[in-house]
């Protein structure tokens, strides 16, 4: 009887030891991140068959276990994908909307100015001070377009930058999830099933923060491995091998940094962007394709509107020399970019502006289908047919031209056409000279006039007119065309912050959904370390008492 009473109680004290060790690990890890609460599993020993019946033998230590809910856990990662996308989505579509609502030197103020001096000149056309001072409003103008322009590019390069460092984080990653799947693998072998809980941990952390960067889903396998994919079923960590991504040049446009998937078999290939759309490489690729490129596009196409309508206005009259005008302003051309993957390599398109007024704030993809161009202007998607020249060497549409050169392209070439771009960065004030600003009237339609051209303010009216005519897109006005841009901004930059806000509460919530799982609480943990304190000296009780049952036995004679 003592034996059986000895046997139970170590058991019982091995037991209550683990459980201790257990609530121990738990309190010293309650800061640690990533880290999932454990808890020993303890099970009945096998009984022995007696002169009484069956008889117990104890306790037995089955296991330690991870408290881990598979289903929260992923809701949880689907959630601050997404979150995470939407965050960086905000927070760069916040800088935009800074630099333009902006209640000081803002392109409206600079704008009224340039107008404002063409009012004075209207009553005073022969000042050469009210001249002078057109010209540096001019100057001023062009210099704020370029600001606000550079900043926009800036932010380009940006993206390029937080791409090429968001891929070298999930190959980073990757590569410590592969190794860490061969490690939990060989361990759970050794350990007869058993999984090595820390791993576990580290391995879900790495996953967590890897989501974060890219959306990823997770499959696990026999033996406890994940494999991890991203973008439409591409494998990223399969067991323990790790397949890389790379940042590349765009093939369709050079300038902008992409993602592309380097297959062992296939080689490097680029991945659609709308395939990574969460995640803080997501929301990176995103607020480029919808909200950079936009702003870019509506900048420029203001310029292009603004000053080519001055230059042709300007082109019609007379300066106090006595000689035509010319432009008042230089602004830079469209450009078209070939694929890099394009089969017929010399085939190239130029194009030129044909109306300013009916150019878009939009780049465009052109692609010839073997027997005709097709195009989607990329602002809206908005896909049509191309109309071609008698001749077939020539396109046109939206008040562009482009000339088709070289070798006759062949089925899917195609090309990225943007009119708008480097409008503003080749931007300048052509005219230095006051003399020179031809603010009369030509009577004898642009040959010349000899007599007059100081004191004539009729081009100069003709000038101001501009001002409030519906010249940008053929249905806006330039102050219209940048008050609709930065109401747009505003409006999606608050809509993102709310989007991103009532995400953020449903990571919040479930969040505290896992962590009353997984999470330590202090308060548990020492009402389980008291349970299980009084659960070892129970133990020990029984053990003395065995033991004194078996020195009574011994002092029988």
């Amino acid at each position: 009887m003592s034996s059986s009473l000895i046997n139970s109680a170590m058991s019982g004290l091995g037991a209550a030891q683990a459980a201790l060790n257990t609530v121990s690990n738990n309190i010293s890890n309650y800061n640690v991140t990533g880290y999932t609460r454990q808890t020993t599993v303890l099970s009945q020993s096998q009984s022995t068959f007696g002169a009484g019946g069956w008889i117990g033998n104890g306790v037995q230590v089955s296991g330690v276990q991870r408290e881990y809910d598979a289903f929260i856990t992923n809701q949880l990662r689907a959630a601050q994908t997404q979150s995470s996308g939407l965050n960086t989505q905000y927070q760069q579509m916040s800088k935009i909307d800074n630099i333009l609502s902006g209640t000081t030197n803002t392109l409206a103020t600079t704008m009224q100015s340039f107008f404002s001096g063409l009012q004075t000149l209207v009553s005073n056309s022969e000042d050469p001070a009210a001249r002078q001072a057109l010209l540096g409003n001019a100057n001023g103008l062009v210099n704020q377009f370029k600001v606000t322009d550079q900043y926009l590019r800036d932010q380009d390069k940006q993206v390029n930058t937080a791409i090429q460092s968001s891929v070298e984080q999930i190959n980073n990653y990757a590569s410590q999830i592969a190794n860490l799947n061969n490690q939990i693998s060989r361990l759970t072998g050794v350990g007869a099933g058993a999984a090595p809980n820390d791993l576990l941990d580290q391995r879900d952390q790495l996953v967590s923060e890897l989501n974060q960067i890219v959306g990823v889903e997770v499959s696990v396998q026999d033996g406890g491995t994940y494999n991890v994919s991203i973008a439409n079923g591409l494998s990223l960590v399969q067991g323990d091998k790790a397949n890389k991504l790379a940042a590349v040049p765009s093939s369709a446009d050079p300038s902008r940094t992409t993602v592309a998937y380097v297959d062992p078999v296939s080689g490097t290939k680029e991945i659609p962007e709308n395939q990574l759309s969460s995640g803080t490489l997501g929301g990176m690729l995103t607020f480029r394709s919808q909200d950079l490129d936009s702003a870019r596009n509506r900048l420029g196409q203001l310029a292009l509107t603004f000053a080519d309508s001055i230059n042709q206005q300007h082109g019609k009259g007379v300066d106090a020399n006595g000689k035509d005008g010319g432009d008042f302003f230089s602004i830079g051309g469209p450009t078209a970019w070939g694929n890099a993957n394009n089969v017929a390599k010399d085939t190239s398109l130029k194009v030129s502006m044909t109306n300013s007024s009916e150019v878009q704030a939009s780049d465009y993809k052109v692609t010839y289908d073997g027997k005709d161009w097709q195009v989607t202007r990329l602002a809206d998607n908005k896909q049509f047919k191309a109309t071609l020249s008698t001749d077939g060497k020539s396109m046109s549409f939206d008040g562009l031209k482009l000339d088709i050169s070289g070798t006759a392209p062949s089925k899917n070439d195609s090309f990225i056409v943007k009119p708008v771009s480097d409008v503003v960065v080749n931007m300048g004030v052509l005219i230095t000279d006051e003399s020179e600003l031809a603010l009369a009237g030509d009577p004898n339609g642009g040959t010349g006039n000899t007599s007059g051209g100081a004191s004539d303010n009729r081009n100069a009216q003709a000038m101001l007119d501009l001002q409030s005519g519906k010249l940008v897109n053929g249905n806006k006005s330039f102050n219209d065309a940048y008050a609709s841009l930065v109401s747009d901004v505003g409006n999606k930059t608050s809509t993102l912050k709310v989007t991103s806000t009532t995400q953020n509460n449903v990571v919040t919530q479930l969040s505290n959904q896992q962590q009353s799982i997984s999470g330590v609480n202090l308060d548990e943990e020492y009402g389980n370390l008291q349970r299980f304190q009084q659960y070892y000296l129970a133990n020990a009780q029984v053990l003395q008492t065995a033991s004194t049952l078996f020195d009574a036995l011994l002092s029988i004679r």
